[in-house]
């Protein structure tokens, strides 16, 4: 399995996880869903465009 394809599995369950449904996150409002969201759909379109999963490379 590709790093990319970890990360995209994380990002969806911890957008989940965070989503404010539970008494003590009631009052964060869609702020901490809403960022992993945007994360998880900025990776995803970096994936589907192959932008990720480059080695990287240093110029002396």
């Amino acid at each position: 399995m590709k790093m990319s394809t970890i990360i995209i599995v994380v990002l969806g369950v911890l957008c989940v996880g965070v989503l404010p449904i539970w008494s003590y996150g009631g009052t964060w409002g869609y702020i901490p869903s809403g960022g992993l969201g945007f994360l998880l759909v900025a990776h995803t379109l970096l994936t589907l465009m192959g932008r990720t999963d480059r080695t990287a490379t240093v110029k002396p």
